[in-house]
């Protein structure tokens, strides 16, 4: 054989992208970050979502730039539940209850934004996976491969603030 096997090069190289640490990305979120509306950029408070309602789509906002991280996986799904009920590696997670995942579906980047209130689910319209976010967004059931990754939250002067980047690279 001349040379290395094409094929084993670019598996190579396509495991060292997926292994490459997540918080390296500019367009990530990450610690520090304020969380605003998906239709404004005012800075929202654990009481601006109501538990149990459902999902509030959000983007994360550099707090130095005031830029909006709107890259193509950046959308954020934040819920508010009774921390009772979550896991406790989940609520180490959440601030006032609320939690914060990657709105990207780990199957085909559709916007997971559906809830199903009765069964405490997430929905994906596209390929109906269901993701349970009271156990770190795990995947109930359909064709999705793995968990929403999940962002750490705190609150700080009454706001949401990221406490960490994603958990995994978001999307499928």
């Amino acid at each position: 054989m001349d040379g290395p096997n094409p094929r084993r090069v670019l598996l190579a190289a396509a495991a060292a992208w997926w292994a490459a640490p997540v918080a390296a990305d500019e367009d990530h979120p990450r610690a520090g970050d304020r969380l605003v509306r998906d239709d404004a950029a005012v800075p929202l408070s654990a009481s601006d979502l109501v538990a149990g309602a459902g999902p509030l789509l959000a983007w994360a906002r550099d707090p130095d730039s005031g830029r909006v991280r709107q890259g193509p996986r950046q959308r954020l799904l934040l819920i508010r539940l009774d921390p009772a009920a979550m896991d406790e590696a989940t609520r180490s997670r959440a601030a006032a209850g609320v939690l914060a995942y990657s709105a990207a579906c780990t199957h085909g980047d559709c916007v997971v934004r559906d809830w199903r209130p009765r069964l405490q689910q997430l929905h994906c319209p596209c390929h109906f996976s269901h993701f349970d976010p009271l156990r770190g967004g795990a995947v109930v059931s359909g064709p999705a491969p793995r968990a929403l990754p999940n962002l750490p939250l705190r609150e700080e002067g009454g706001l949401l603030v990221l406490a960490g980047g994603f958990s995994e690279r978001p999307g499928a």
